[in-house]
């Protein structure tokens, strides 16, 4: 047999083998996506907390060898990187904003690559490379923090069904500090709800909030509080607002994410775009904050989530919520669920999380 041929016989057979060893699985936009029986390669692209959540559900570092910027940078500066340092050995450099190169994420020899669902144009060129892409979606179940963190499990159990994860065990969690949180915040009138505002993004070009379609009227609704910007309509990080709309709304707590640099000494002292903060009643009691980054950047959903809703219901009724023990709690969940103890130290970084967290976070991750 010439050389050739036996080649072509090999090739043969091993496509043949691979395609024996595939398997189908539909992704959220409801398509069919080919996947190894075997997945050992993950890179995730522009779904940013999906690089934590593979990360927390396989309880292993080495899945995911590829991840946005922007996943990095929470995973260094948060505590993903503690908990799995090997996860900080990923690629980042694949993907700047909603740049995909994809000769670099090919060299990373993926099993499965993960994009944004609404992403199609992102999904076509992964799939075009002959690349198995598996679209997941931040807003298909309305911005829900508990339930989109169970559709994403029931997601990552399709690509490792073998594999237990925790979800379950944070859904409960959740759900139960949910009804609690509920149940102490029922009799509070509705003129008496604390008014918040999500600053996603604010720099010295854009201030962008949280309207009613996106994760900051989850945490209001959840915490029994007003979502200031609930009337806005635009979906997702596209409710640009003014510093005009900042003073009608005057609202009592002002939330910042870890999508921007900006910090709470940057309202307290005016150094953003020249605006002036100092007659914004959130300003002026001292209730600006930034939202903690343990696992993700707990804006979005995350295992973090139920620690999270303590946290929002601590800021936003401070008296209502008086004894809770928050570094006792987040002791104890971590310790449950991750098997670890944490110090005093982490926990401090959970909940003064710094500017850098916000790396490669600053700007659009779809491509149009």
């Amino acid at each position: 047999m010439k050389t050739s041929t036996k080649l072509l016989t090999a090739m043969i057979c091993a496509a043949l083998s691979s395609s024996l060893m595939a398997r189908p699985v539909v992704d959220d936009n409801g398509d069919t996506v080919e996947v190894p029986d075997q997945i050992n390669r993950v890179v995730v692209t522009n779904i940013l907390p999906l690089a934590s959540a593979v990360t927390v559900f396989t309880n292993d570092g080495t899945k995911v060898v590829g991840m946005h910027p922007a996943s990095y940078s929470a995973a260094k500066t948060g505590l993903l990187g503690k908990l799995y340092p090997e996860v900080l050995k990923a690629d980042h450099g694949f993907m700047q904003g909603a740049n995909l190169n994809v000769e670099a994420l090919m060299a990373l020899k993926p099993d499965v690559v993960l994009v944004n669902a609404p992403d199609k144009k992102t999904l076509e060129t992964v799939r075009n490379a002959g690349l198995p892409a598996f679209g997941i979606s931040p807003s298909k179940w309305h911005y829900d923090i508990i339930r989109t963190h169970n559709e994403w499990m029931k997601s990552l159990t399709e690509l490792w069904p073998d594999q237990e994860g925790k979800g379950k065990l944070i859904d409960e969690k959740s759900r139960a500090i949910t009804k609690m949180i509920a149940e102490r915040t029922a009799k509070i009138a509705d003129k008496d709800r604390t008014r918040a505002l999500f600053l996603f993004r604010y720099d010295d070009h854009q201030m962008v909030t949280s309207g009613k379609n996106f994760f900051g009227q989850y945490w209001c609704e959840a915490s029994g509080a007003k979502n200031v910007a609930e009337t806005i309509e635009a979906d997702n990080a596209n409710a640009v607002i003014s510093m005009e709309q900042v003073y009608a709304w005057n609202p009592d707590v002002i939330f910042i994410t870890n999508f921007t640099k900006a910090m709470p000494a940057d309202l307290y002292k005016n150094g953003i775009a020249q605006h002036d903060w100092s007659e914004v009643k959130a300003v002026k009691d001292k209730r600006v904050h930034k939202l903690p980054l343990g696992i993700y950047r707990s804006y979005t959903p995350s295992a973090d989530t139920p620690l999270t809703l303590l946290w929002m219901a601590k800021k936003m009724y401070p008296d209502t919520f008086a004894d809770i023990d928050l570094n006792k709690e987040v002791k104890a969940y971590y310790k449950e669920v991750f098997k670890v103890d944490l110090t005093d130290a982490d926990i401090e970084r959970m909940y003064n999380p710094t500017a850098e967290s916000s790396v490669g976070a600053r700007s659009e991750t779809r491509a149009k």
